[in-house]
């Protein structure tokens, strides 16, 4: 079905963050740093986790792709919002629009089925440590990750295919910074009950399965702590799980602030703010997360800058001074 004959609007105008005129280059040096500091930080755990053999566990193969879900889900939004900032032209082709939510549908759901995954990882880890290899082996960690993606496409796919049998007639404002469903469904002139429809039933089933499994993984382990109360137990059980933990409060917490703020009425700007939390904020945390509460990442990380940056390895070292030796005996 052809796009004309669905829609009169060939572009909508993204509002943007609420922000007075004088302030925007501020705020652009700020989330440019911010979305600098996401690409960069996620890079370096996805490096660490490919250099380093240690790291070559099932914890870290599901860290490294969400490091990688991160910089993704950052980058579907917040490059549009910063172009948006510096020109005065805030309009986004239909088709592009359509894309973005597609796409920021499809990283949000992976980023949410991966935590879940993780958590399972953690699970095993702490309650059947004898087992773990045996459990977590390569070829279901392949299938949990290929299955994350799966679902998470076809979820995306879902809500994008019936977004695009709506017609939006007259009012082409968004009122965000980028095409998130809800806003553009506000839009539409056509029914949208078939479309809240969906979004309640699939989101309901895509946050509670994910939400229980995370739950029922950590009630097990904390009873797994409490059935052999010792300190060195609770340390080893937080130095397992605490960054996890951690990147899950986060996650979640801001999810239900944006589901509060926006079933509570509130205005769009507490709405956008919300929304920036876990589109801008969240992504941009996980690396400190990771990195300054893992020993193994801090590990990694340390052997990294010291024989890759400050030392430079012995072979490069002898080839330096081979190669200049003919130089040095020149007049």
């Amino acid at each position: 079905m052809r796009r004309e004959n669905q829609s009169s609007v060939s572009k909508f105008l993204l509002l943007g963050l609420p922000i007075q005129p004088e302030h925007q280059g501020m705020f652009f040096a700020l989330f440019l740093c911010m979305y600098l500091t996401t690409v960069l930080g996620n890079l370096l755990i996805i490096i660490l986790i490919r250099l380093d053999p240690r790291l070559h566990t099932p914890m870290y193969f599901f860290l490294s792709h969400l490091a990688l879900t991160d910089i993704s889900f950052s980058s579907v939004t917040v490059p549009k919002m910063l172009m948006n900032m510096q020109t005065q032209d805030k309009s986004i082709p239909y088709a592009g629009c359509v894309t973005q939510t597609y796409f920021f549908l499809h990283f949000a759901c992976i980023d949410n089925l991966l935590l879940a995954v993780m958590a399972y990882d953690r699970y095993v880890a702490v309650c059947h440590p004898l087992h773990y290899a045996i459990f977590m082996r390569e070829r279901l960690c392949i299938f949990l990750l290929a299955g994350s993606w799966l679902l998470s496409g076809a979820s995306a796919l879902t809500h994008t295919l019936l977004l695009v049998q709506l017609s939006f007639c007259a009012d082409n404002i968004i009122l965000h910074f980028f095409c998130d469903l809800v806003p553009l469904l506000k839009l539409s002139c056509s029914d949208t009950s078939l479309n809240e429809l969906v979004i309640f039933t699939v989101g309901s089933v895509g946050l509670v399965f994910p939400l229980s499994g995370i739950l029922v993984s950590y009630g097990r382990i904390g009873l797994s702590i409490l059935r052999v109360p010792s300190t060195k137990g609770v340390c080893k059980a937080l130095s397992t799980c605490g960054s996890h933990l951690s990147v899950v409060s986060l996650f979640y917490g801001t999810i239900m602030a944006v589901y509060f703020s926006s079933s509570s009425g509130q205005s769009h700007e507490k709405d956008i703010i919300a929304s920036m939390m876990y589109t801008v904020v969240t992504p941009m945390l996980n690396p400190f997360i990771y990195s300054l509460r893992n020993r193994d990442m801090k590990q990694a990380l340390g052997i990294l800058f010291r024989n890759r940056i400050f030392f430079p390895s012995e072979n490069h070292l002898t080839m330096f001074l081979f190669n200049s030796i003919p130089l040095l005996k020149k007049p």
